[in-house]
């Protein structure tokens, strides 16, 4: 279903990730099973339109959200937006990346950015280049990122234009419940599970 209606929008779907329930715990980048749904999903696309490589992740959870998910998923996304905040014209990647690490540290995970790749510039391919805290690369205006930082069962993703002034979200769905971050003097958008009653 993900795949198709990512065509019906006229983008080619090149990466198409599904995990549920235990499995999103189980698994930082989930190939699809025939595993049944009981409550909560996660969906990862990568989408490729005009030859940009755009990359979203979105959480469902059917019934009333657990307490640990919803701290985990305002871990995640203050995680996430330090992550866009920091990726601004002339900002060595490494040192954005280590921003990063210190505001998983900050919100009482320190150790998950070690679980999974936490994303990097964007382009042709969904990572051009996989930043890291040895990443020398500098950022430039125009440049597209995903930023991917997730923390066992729940994960942040969108792709973003760095911009003269501020970055555009690219892949921001109107109306989805979002979780507002302050951090570096701005207010950050970053998407929360949706709830479903």
């Amino acid at each position: 279903m993900l795949s198709r209606e990512t065509q019906a929008r006229g983008a080619l779907p090149i990466v198409n990730l599904i995990a549920t329930d235990q499995r999103i715990f189980d698994f930082r980048h989930p190939l699809p099973a025939d595993k049944r749904m009981k409550c909560y999903a996660m969906l990862v696309l990568c989408g490729r339109k005009w030859g940009l490589v755009c990359s979203i992740t979105r959480l469902v959870h059917f019934g009333p959200l657990p307490d640990e998910l919803q701290r985990k998923q305002e871990a995640c996304a203050r995680v996430d937006a330090t992550f866009i905040a920091g990726t601004r014209p002339s900002a060595r990647l490494g040192d954005v990346f280590s921003q990063a690490v210190a505001a998983y540290a900050e919100t009482g995970y320190p150790d998950e950015w070690m679980l999974h790749h936490q994303g990097g510039s964007a382009a042709y391919e969904p990572r051009e280049h996989v930043a890291t805290a040895a990443s020398e690369e500098i950022v430039y205006e125009g440049q597209a990122f995903a930023w991917n930082p997730s923390i066992a069962g729940v994960k942040s993703e969108d792709t973003i234009l760095v911009g003269a002034h501020c970055n555009e979200i690219l892949t921001a769905i109107p109306n989805w419940p979002t979780i507002e971050v302050e951090v570096f003097g701005q207010v950050i958008a970053r998407p929360a599970i949706l709830v479903v009653d």
